[in-house]
């Protein structure tokens, strides 16, 4: 194998493709293992997690209708946005991952299952569930990876564009899951090849524009309404609730991915992908957050991205149970189990964009470049 890399050492070079092969085995049986124990308190679990988050939304709705008073409209906003990310990352997320689809719940099942967001769960489970987690990190394969409108490698040829990339991204922040629904649209690429008056995309275009006008009903139209006299104060809440909902889903889905020391892959480094060698591509692509319970929930468990990637399909609620495992595995096998804290991932991940968003010559060197290691594939190109 060829890796491709500027004044770094292949931290994997002493695994064999048997070692590969044997990670993958061993993982297979924690996967397993899990499969076999999930039951009733896993689903009481999910069951607890949609209660409260109903009750929550209901009550800060509430509470909004009088959010002419400054106590009311505090209360109101911050209850209102916990509900939507818990709605967003450890309810609708999970569930449309099929993580509860063992349950047979018709209510509680990805096929079945719309959240709320711009994003129609229907596309949305095509451009994450499909692509993301399929081809995690690959450039150009992976759009989760940049949103197409970022700069995610040294590698990848700087053009003035990029140095906007901060501001994009703080832009993305702000209106997440617009970003998202244009992203599953993919409005960038159906533009540049004149795909747009195509009936497959203005059938996936109406169907974003239809649920994106819900969603602006429900919360700028209905529910102000509602408030009577405080209109335009529950007008403001709800603003800052998807706000709030936006830039925390957007810090997580950051911390996944991009933090110093994560890998990203060539398309040519996938060719003929044995399972074992996916599942070393996810544990090098992906990190995690450290941090409370309460944290790890309100991260939908994504703070446990390495696990996510690895077993996307396992109940969330199960991963901070294999995580000792799967470290102890990484540690096993010499490789490096990527974590931190909120802050400490946060910043590192918008370090590097910040860095990715000048020319090569003003970057300071990488920083734990972790390339894909497997068997000999020539030219291939991994660069963290």
């Amino acid at each position: 194998m060829t890796v491709l890399q500027k004044q770094t050492v292949n931290p994997i070079a002493h695994l064999t493709p048997e070692d590969v092969e044997q990670i993958g085995r061993e993982l297979d049986a924690i996967r397993a293992e899990v499969v076999a124990q999930r039951g009733e308190s896993d689903a009481a679990y999910i069951r607890k997690v949609i209660d409260v988050q109903r009750k929550l939304e209901l009550g800060s709705r509430a509470v909004l209708l009088f959010s002419l008073f400054p106590p009311a409209w505090i209360a109101g906003t911050a209850g209102l946005t916990v509900a939507k990310i818990l709605e967003n990352m450890e309810i609708g997320h999970n569930v449309m991952h099929g993580q509860w689809d063992w349950m047979r719940d018709p209510k509680i099942h990805s096929t079945t299952w719309e959240w709320d967001n711009a994003s129609p769960a229907e596309q949305w489970k095509h451009s994450h569930n499909e692509l993301h987690h399929t081809y995690t990190n690959v450039v150009g394969k992976d759009n989760d990876l940049g949103y197409g409108i970022m700069r995610v490698d040294e590698d990848q040829k700087w053009v003035p564009f990029y140095v906007a990339q901060p501001l994009w991204n703080f832009i993305n922040a702000c209106f997440f899951e617009y970003g998202i629904a244009a992203y599953d649209l993919e409005l960038g690429k159906n533009i540049k090849r004149k795909l747009t008056k195509t009936p497959e995309f203005k059938a996936k275009l109406s169907q974003t524009l239809r649920k994106i006008r819900k969603q602006a009903t429900k919360d700028y139209v209905v529910h102000p309404l509602l408030s009577g006299p405080s209109f335009l104060n529950t007008l403001a809440a709800n603003f800052v609730a998807n706000l709030g909902r936006n830039l925390w889903t957007h810090s997580v889905i950051m911390c996944g991915h991009f933090p110093e020391g994560v890998a990203t892959f060539e398309k040519k480094s996938i060719e003929g992908e044995t399972k074992g060698e996916w599942y070393v591509r996810q544990m090098l692509g992906s990190a995690n957050i450290t941090g409370s319970k309460a944290m790890h929930i309100a991260t939908g468990n994504l703070s446990y991205q390495i696990e996510h990637h690895l077993f996307p399909d396992l109940p969330s609620n199960r991963y901070q149970e294999i995580a000792p495992k799967v470290e102890a595995l990484f540690e096993r096998y010499g490789l490096t189990y990527t974590t931190g804290s909120l802050p400490k991932q946060v910043a590192s991940a918008w370090h590097k964009v910040i860095r990715l968003s000048l020319p090569n010559d003003f970057m300071s060197r990488k920083v734990n470049p972790t390339p894909l290691p497997a068997r000999d594939r020539s030219e291939t190109t991994v660069a963290a």
